[in-house]
């Protein structure tokens, strides 16, 4: 049951589904609103001009923060806690996500240890994606952080 999975729990090769994620297109306009003002995130006439997305299209920014949520949404679910993110390497948008799209995310261990200098704390990498409803990945990133561990009193 995932409500019980622990830090000490994880194996490198674990896979998990995170959840899913309807983009609309308002919040796809105001995100890029605020913060990617591209004409192919704001306008459908200049998103159509342009030869890469022929329409609308999110930001890959913000399909960045759609991982984040997905993720921290599905640790939440869990008894794995968190405690500080260590990083985001090799991000890659690598087919536009439109509004309409509806996204799926998963996550899996690559690395986990316990600190070194701190064993009540454990440092995990994990590789993540996104695919659309059509099942073509849209994102792929590696990520890292620092958890907190359920050791033993004693």
């Amino acid at each position: 049951m995932l409500a019980r999975l622990t830090f000490d729990d994880l194996r490198v090769g674990d896979r998990f589904d995170i959840g899913r994620y309807d983009m609309t297109r308002e919040e796809v306009m105001e995100f890029a609103g605020k913060y990617d003002p591209q004409p192919w995130h704001l306008d459908d006439e200049a998103a159509a001009a342009n030869p890469v997305f022929g329409r609308l299209s999110a930001s890959g920014w913000h399909t960045t923060v759609i991982f984040s949520l997905l993720a921290d949404r599905f640790w939440k679910s869990t008894s794995v806690r968190g405690l500080a993110g260590g990083g985001m390497d090799q991000v890659r948008w690598l087919t536009p996500v439109f509004p309409g799209d509806r996204l799926s995310g998963s996550l899996e261990v690559l690395t986990i240890r316990p600190s070194a200098s701190k064993p009540e704390r454990g440092i995990m990498s994990m590789a993540g994606s996104l695919h659309n409803d059509e099942g073509v990945q849209v994102l792929s990133a590696q990520l890292s952080g620092i958890f907190a561990r359920s050791l033993p009193s004693g």
